[in-house]
């Protein structure tokens, strides 16, 4: 007789964006045309992250085309705007954040997955501040859609997407880069208000921490040995399927440091795992690579 099977949550992985003109002709195909890169990636990969919309509004023309081109259960992440995060750095951004939500994202419909929320550096750990934005942020697209409504008229004129096919939840998570965010009061506040903490690594410039605050986890991997440009060798792409195994069926990998007082309940997890090692070309087949490893 056998025993159940183990729950396990489901792991995608890709690359954090796909158009880069040092990728044609290495990971792309020569004779690929530019406006099909992203139906090509999409075929090789369970998700990408969007990183355009760090840095201005999309259109949602864009979205259209991006959903357009890819298979039906393949997932976009969406970073946020920069505007939001490093200029207004979380404070009086009612407007802008709704304009953000309006750009388009809803027309991802069943594609949009979770939104990464990127601090700059010099930010330094404010739990008032921190509190005001998650509680500012939709748990669902029915709630962003009545967010969206509140955007900037004027700026967003003719380019907004305020309609849903369908509520479905949404997920948030956030990559901090200051040692003063390495406290059990920021994991606890992550932990309350349900948002995934960011296990980025980053050649050891920036915190790798990985406490799990949330029913997924979120991995950015920048390199390990050298910022956006190393690759990942044999040795670490086995480190990385050993823990994203862990992570999935809810437990926590030991060699992977963790700032929280308690333990997370033990349950399965969905993981989210993107290469930002794009700089040589290796972000492409270090996450086919990674696939491979777990079985996809």
């Amino acid at each position: 007789m056998t025993g159940a099977p183990v729950k396990r949550g489901r792991v995608r992985i890709g690359t954090s964006g796909w158009r880069y003109a040092p990728w044609r002709g290495v990971f792309y195909p020569q004779a690929l045309a530019q406006r099909r890169e992203l139906e090509y990636a999409s075929r090789c990969f369970h998700t990408i992250e969007i990183n355009g919309t760090f840095y201005s509004l999309q259109r949602p023309q864009s979205f259209r085309e991006w959903r357009d081109a890819t298979p039906d259960a393949f997932v976009f992440a969406v970073k946020g705007s920069r505007y939001l995060t490093h200029l207004r750095r979380l404070k009086d951004i009612d407007t802008p954040l709704a304009s953000f939500f309006a750009s388009g994202l809803l027309a991802l419909g069943p594609k949009l997955g979770p939104l990464l929320w990127q601090l700059p550096p010099n930010f330094r750990f404010d739990a008032e501040r921190l509190r005001a934005f998650f509680q500012r942020l939709p748990r669902s697209t029915a709630q962003a859609a009545r967010l969206a409504r509140r955007r900037d008229v004027a700026l967003m004129k003719g380019r907004s997407v305020l309609a849903i096919d369908q509520d479905r939840p949404l997920r948030h998570a956030l990559e901090v880069r200051h040692e003063s965010f390495l406290v059990p009061e920021f994991a606890e506040l992550l932990r309350e208000c349900d948002i995934a903490l960011v296990v980025a690594d980053t050649a050891g410039k920036w915190p790798f921490v990985g406490d799990v605050t949330a029913d997924f986890l979120y991995l950015r991997l920048h390199g390990d040995k050298e910022l956006y440009a190393s690759g990942y060798g044999e040795d670490a792409l086995d480190a990385w399927a050993r823990r994203i195994r862990t992570w999935r069926r809810g437990g926590l990998p030991r060699d992977v440091p963790r700032i929280a007082r308690s333990r997370p309940p033990v349950r399965p997890r969905d993981v989210y795992c993107y290469f930002d090692n794009d700089a040589k070309v290796h972000a492409p087949f270090d996450a086919r690579d990674l696939m491979r490893r777990l079985g996809g």
